[in-house]
């Protein structure tokens, strides 16, 4: 049986429900907006025919094929009515019809309301009666919606609904890695890969996927250290690890490497201005690689140059302060974290 229903409101020779023989038994139902609405609205004829319609099935709930195809109908012109799905769905259980064709219509429904809560909520109620053998398609379904909007909110989630409820783990890291390698900008990509190393099966968790998730985020952040989404990531790896984070060579020297290029620095300093709030003791390289971000300008201001029990608490005010200058978009921001900086170590 086909469950997408009829499509003939999209064909210019449509005929009326009116006019159909299958329809000649039901009296249609008219909208009941009260005695004297304020703002009535100007609904189509077409959409006002095929509602009425609509309500009086719904109100007898007859559960019959003609009904099924006239919610397909009544979708088409407002895919967002959901009291029309939900009967929809009472339908397709009633009428027990294979809900392949029901992911079929629902392609056609999606490929012009993409971000439509009520087709992403019906799609998962139909995977989810479809079960596991529904995992593959829903997979492809996303990678299509996210191939031309990679940040596509409802596709992300319902592909990890997917994971969690019907399975496919196993090519979901390579798939993030493939998006990354694409656009190592995509945060949404980059936010899917933290997702799958903490909730797969397959992989440990991420302290087993922490080596080499670290090695593969400082490559990143080498070839593009104004990404932000990566070095979020690279914090991310040492969730509850706070003092592994802050100990841990490679995270110092990534910062280093960029700081001494003097360019694309921005998240590199503020990094290196949390781990020093946080007990880094940074060396003699970090301190000169940070001196030479000094400008004239700031010099003039006279910019902390402390040593000995100073000299941290020192360093974290010249970072704050050379944000101020290069991050303008955050200025406020760096200049309320060196108000919170403690007055004296």
């Amino acid at each position: 049986m086909e469950s997408g229903g009829s499509e003939r409101g999209e064909e210019a020779g449509r005929v009326a429900l009116r006019e159909r023989g299958e329809w000649r038994d039901v009296t249609p139902v008219a909208q009941n907006d009260g005695p004297s609405p304020v703002v009535p609205i100007q609904y189509s004829e077409e959409f006002s025919e095929v509602m009425d319609y609509f309500r009086a099935v719904y109100l007898a709930d007859e559960r019959s094929p003609r009904a099924l195809a006239l919610t397909g109908e009544a979708l088409q012109l407002n895919p967002g009515n959901y009291t029309v799905w939900h009967f929809r769905r009472l339908l397709l259980l009633s009428l027990q019809v294979d809900l392949h064709t029901e992911l079929h219509f629902l392609d056609r429904m999606a490929s012009c309301n993409s971000k439509n809560y009520q087709i992403w909520h019906h799609r998962r109620w139909v995977a989810q009666n479809l079960g596991p053998q529904a995992t593959n398609s829903e997979l492809l379904f996303t990678n299509n919606i996210l191939s031309v909007d990679a940040k596509h909110y409802h596709a992300w989630s319902h592909r990890q609904w997917v994971l969690q409820t019907l399975g496919g783990w196993e090519d979901e890291l390579n798939y993030c890695t493939h998006l990354l390698q694409q656009d190592i900008f995509n945060n949404s990509a980059w936010n899917q890969r933290y997702f799958v190393i903490t909730r797969s099966p397959f992989l440990g968790g991420l302290r087993a996927m922490r080596e080499s998730e670290v090695f593969y985020t400082v490559e990143a952040i080498k070839a593009y250290p104004e990404n932000e989404s990566s070095w979020r990531y690279l914090r991310g790896l040492y969730k509850g690890e706070t003092t592994l984070w802050v100990n841990d060579p490679q995270v110092s020297s990534v910062c280093l490497r960029i700081l001494r290029t003097k360019s694309n620095y921005v998240f590199a300093l503020s990094t290196m201005l949390d781990l020093i709030c946080l007990g880094y003791q940074p060396n003699e390289d970090t301190r000169d690689a940070i001196d030479t971000l000094k400008t004239a300008d700031m010099d003039k201001q006279n910019l902390d140059d402390e040593r000995g029990e100073q000299q941290n608490l020192s360093i974290a005010r010249n970072i704050c302060s050379i944000l101020e200058h290069v991050d303008p978009i955050r200025t406020n921001y760096w200049i309320w974290r060196k108000s919170r900086l403690p007055v004296s170590a």
